[in-house]
Protein backbone atom coordinates (compact mmCIF):
# COMPACT_ATOMS: atom_id res chain seq x y z
CA UNK A 1 0.00 0.00 0.00
CA UNK A 2 1.24 3.39 -0.66
CA UNK A 3 1.36 6.32 1.73
CA UNK A 4 0.61 9.65 0.41
CA UNK A 5 2.11 12.82 3.27
CA UNK A 6 -0.54 15.33 1.76
CA UNK A 7 -2.23 19.09 2.61
CA UNK A 8 -5.46 19.78 0.78
CA UNK A 9 -4.94 21.90 -2.25
CA UNK A 10 -0.98 21.38 -1.81
CA UNK A 11 1.21 19.80 -4.43
CA UNK A 12 0.17 16.55 -3.08
CA UNK A 13 -3.02 17.20 -5.32
CA UNK A 14 -1.84 15.70 -8.58
CA UNK A 15 -0.67 12.24 -6.88
CA UNK A 16 -3.45 12.00 -4.86
CA UNK A 17 -5.61 12.59 -8.47
CA UNK A 18 -3.04 9.44 -9.94
CA UNK A 19 -3.70 7.29 -6.64
CA UNK A 20 -7.64 7.36 -7.47
CA UNK A 21 -7.98 7.65 -11.01
CA UNK A 22 -6.04 3.83 -10.72
CA UNK A 23 -7.64 2.51 -8.24
CA UNK A 24 -4.60 2.07 -6.51
CA UNK A 25 -4.27 1.26 -2.67
CA UNK A 26 -2.89 3.92 -0.60
CA UNK A 27 -3.26 5.62 2.74
CA UNK A 28 -3.44 9.49 3.33
CA UNK A 29 -1.62 11.00 6.14
CA UNK A 30 -2.06 14.60 6.65
CA UNK A 31 1.14 16.84 7.31
CA UNK A 32 -0.51 20.02 8.93
CA UNK A 33 0.97 22.76 7.61
CA UNK A 34 -0.65 25.33 9.65
CA UNK A 35 1.66 24.23 12.53
CA UNK A 36 4.60 23.81 10.12
CA UNK A 37 4.75 20.19 10.50
CA UNK A 38 6.54 19.28 6.99
CA UNK A 39 9.46 21.45 8.84
CA UNK A 40 9.50 18.23 12.20
CA UNK A 41 12.39 16.33 12.81
CA UNK A 42 10.29 12.97 11.48
CA UNK A 43 8.90 14.70 8.59
CA UNK A 44 12.47 15.35 7.77
CA UNK A 45 13.81 12.46 7.40
CA UNK A 46 11.34 11.13 5.22
CA UNK A 47 11.50 14.69 3.26
CA UNK A 48 14.56 16.88 3.84
CA UNK A 49 13.42 19.85 1.92
CA UNK A 50 10.12 20.08 4.58
CA UNK A 51 7.90 19.98 1.23
CA UNK A 52 4.16 18.49 0.69
CA UNK A 53 4.41 15.68 -0.50
CA UNK A 54 5.67 12.82 0.24
CA UNK A 55 5.09 8.95 -1.03
CA UNK A 56 6.47 6.14 0.53
CA UNK A 57 6.39 3.32 -1.70
CA UNK A 58 7.55 -0.18 -0.07
CA UNK A 59 9.79 1.84 2.71
CA UNK A 60 11.49 4.32 -0.01
CA UNK A 61 10.48 7.74 0.60
CA UNK A 62 10.23 9.51 -2.42
CA UNK A 63 9.38 13.52 -2.96
CA UNK A 64 8.47 16.25 -5.34
CA UNK A 65 5.06 15.95 -7.14
CA UNK A 66 6.31 15.68 -11.03
CA UNK A 67 8.86 12.58 -9.64
CA UNK A 68 6.34 11.15 -7.57
CA UNK A 69 3.52 11.13 -9.86
CA UNK A 70 5.93 9.63 -12.72
CA UNK A 71 6.83 6.62 -10.75
CA UNK A 72 3.22 6.35 -10.07
CA UNK A 73 2.96 6.05 -14.08
CA UNK A 74 5.43 3.78 -15.16
CA UNK A 75 4.73 1.52 -11.82
CA UNK A 76 1.37 1.33 -13.23
CA UNK A 77 1.76 1.32 -17.19
CA UNK A 78 -1.50 -0.66 -18.09
CA UNK A 79 -3.25 2.50 -16.78
CA UNK A 80 -1.52 4.56 -19.53
CA UNK A 81 -1.22 7.94 -18.09
CA UNK A 82 2.38 8.43 -19.44
CA UNK A 83 2.72 7.52 -23.18
CA UNK A 84 4.75 4.22 -23.54
CA UNK A 85 8.63 4.26 -24.00
CA UNK A 86 9.39 5.18 -27.85
CA UNK A 87 6.49 6.44 -28.77
CA UNK A 88 6.55 9.91 -30.47
CA UNK A 89 4.34 11.20 -27.34
CA UNK A 90 6.32 10.36 -24.47
CA UNK A 91 9.13 13.37 -24.87
CA UNK A 92 5.98 16.10 -25.29
CA UNK A 93 4.45 14.26 -21.93
CA UNK A 94 8.01 15.16 -20.34
CA UNK A 95 8.23 18.39 -22.27
CA UNK A 96 4.71 19.69 -20.70
CA UNK A 97 5.12 18.42 -16.81
CA UNK A 98 8.63 19.86 -16.87
CA UNK A 99 7.11 23.48 -18.16
CA UNK A 100 4.05 23.10 -15.50
CA UNK A 101 6.69 22.36 -13.17
CA UNK A 102 9.78 24.57 -14.07
CA UNK A 103 7.12 27.34 -15.19
CA UNK A 104 4.05 28.01 -14.26
CA UNK A 105 4.57 26.37 -10.80
CA UNK A 106 7.19 28.08 -10.33
CA UNK A 107 6.24 31.12 -10.92
CA UNK A 108 2.79 30.40 -8.55
CA UNK A 109 5.42 30.04 -6.00
CA UNK A 110 6.79 33.62 -6.27
CA UNK A 111 3.54 35.10 -6.32
CA UNK A 112 2.16 33.27 -3.26
CA UNK A 113 5.16 34.06 -1.14
CA UNK A 114 6.23 37.06 -2.67
CA UNK A 115 8.42 37.57 0.64
CA UNK A 116 10.74 35.18 -0.27
CA UNK A 117 12.40 36.77 -3.28
CA UNK A 118 12.68 40.65 -2.09
CA UNK A 119 14.42 42.19 1.07
CA UNK A 120 12.30 45.04 1.14
CA UNK A 121 8.65 44.59 1.88
CA UNK A 122 7.74 47.97 0.13
CA UNK A 123 8.26 45.90 -2.94
CA UNK A 124 5.85 43.49 -2.40
CA UNK A 125 2.70 44.55 -4.46
CA UNK A 126 5.04 45.35 -7.45
CA UNK A 127 6.42 41.69 -7.83
CA UNK A 128 2.70 40.28 -7.34
CA UNK A 129 1.96 42.35 -10.15
CA UNK A 130 4.52 41.45 -12.36
CA UNK A 131 3.96 37.66 -11.19
CA UNK A 132 0.19 37.90 -12.28
CA UNK A 133 1.63 39.40 -15.80
CA UNK A 134 4.25 36.26 -15.63
CA UNK A 135 1.71 33.81 -14.99
CA UNK A 136 -0.87 34.60 -17.50
CA UNK A 137 1.77 34.57 -19.92
CA UNK A 138 2.33 30.99 -19.06
CA UNK A 139 -1.21 29.98 -19.38
CA UNK A 140 -1.24 31.41 -22.67
CA UNK A 141 1.01 29.10 -23.84
CA UNK A 142 -0.82 26.11 -22.45
CA UNK A 143 -4.50 27.73 -23.89
CA UNK A 144 -2.37 27.82 -27.67
CA UNK A 145 -1.36 24.05 -27.04
CA UNK A 146 -4.88 23.22 -26.25
CA UNK A 147 -6.85 24.48 -29.11
CA UNK A 148 -8.52 21.75 -31.09
CA UNK A 149 -7.00 18.64 -28.53
CA UNK A 150 -8.98 16.64 -26.05
CA UNK A 151 -6.41 16.89 -23.40
CA UNK A 152 -3.03 18.34 -23.34
CA UNK A 153 -1.40 15.57 -25.28
CA UNK A 154 -4.32 14.74 -27.79
CA UNK A 155 -6.93 12.94 -27.23
CA UNK A 156 -5.95 10.59 -24.31
CA UNK A 157 -5.64 11.90 -20.73
CA UNK A 158 -1.98 11.59 -19.23
CA UNK A 159 -0.92 12.55 -15.70
CA UNK A 160 0.12 16.16 -17.02
CA UNK A 161 -3.61 17.13 -17.25
CA UNK A 162 -4.23 16.16 -12.83
CA UNK A 163 -1.13 17.99 -12.82
CA UNK A 164 -2.80 21.24 -14.99
CA UNK A 165 -5.82 21.12 -12.90
CA UNK A 166 -4.29 21.43 -9.97
CA UNK A 167 -1.84 24.52 -10.74
CA UNK A 168 -5.16 26.08 -12.85
CA UNK A 169 -7.23 25.96 -9.60
CA UNK A 170 -4.06 27.67 -8.07
CA UNK A 171 -4.43 30.03 -10.54
CA UNK A 172 -7.97 31.04 -10.25
CA UNK A 173 -7.19 34.32 -7.98
CA UNK A 174 -4.56 35.48 -10.65
CA UNK A 175 -5.89 38.66 -12.70
CA UNK A 176 -5.90 36.84 -15.79
CA UNK A 177 -6.94 33.85 -14.83
CA UNK A 178 -7.00 30.27 -16.87
CA UNK A 179 -10.85 31.07 -17.46
CA UNK A 180 -10.21 33.76 -19.56
CA UNK A 181 -8.34 31.61 -21.82
CA UNK A 182 -11.22 30.48 -24.66
CA UNK A 183 -9.56 26.78 -24.45
CA UNK A 184 -8.09 26.32 -21.04
CA UNK A 185 -11.56 27.46 -19.95
CA UNK A 186 -12.97 24.92 -22.13
CA UNK A 187 -10.60 22.11 -20.94
CA UNK A 188 -11.46 22.88 -17.27
CA UNK A 189 -14.94 22.53 -17.72
CA UNK A 190 -14.37 19.00 -19.07
CA UNK A 191 -11.67 17.72 -16.53
CA UNK A 192 -13.77 19.64 -13.47
CA UNK A 193 -16.69 16.65 -14.43
CA UNK A 194 -13.71 13.99 -14.60
CA UNK A 195 -14.92 11.12 -11.44
CA UNK A 196 -11.73 11.57 -9.87
CA UNK A 197 -11.04 14.89 -9.90
CA UNK A 198 -14.76 15.11 -8.28
CA UNK A 199 -13.94 12.24 -5.81
CA UNK A 200 -10.95 13.86 -4.61
CA UNK A 201 -11.66 17.53 -4.37
CA UNK A 202 -14.89 16.80 -2.89
CA UNK A 203 -12.33 14.48 -0.13
CA UNK A 204 -9.63 17.66 -0.43
CA UNK A 205 -12.75 20.63 0.27
CA UNK A 206 -11.90 21.93 -3.22
CA UNK A 207 -14.53 23.79 -4.71
CA UNK A 208 -15.10 23.03 -8.25
CA UNK A 209 -18.15 25.68 -9.07
CA UNK A 210 -15.89 28.43 -10.86
CA UNK A 211 -15.37 25.89 -13.35
CA UNK A 212 -18.84 25.11 -14.34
Amino acid sequence: MYKLYYYPNNASLAPHFLLHHMGLKYELLLVDKKSNSQKSPEYLKLNPVGRIPTLIDDGTAIFESPAICVHLCEQHPEYELIPKLGSKERPLFFQWLAYLNNTLQAELMVRYYPHRHTNDESTIPNVVAAQDDRIADALAVIDAQLEGKQYLLGDSITACDFFLFMLSEWSLPITKSPLHFEHLAAYLKRLSEHPTIRAVCELEGIDLIPFE
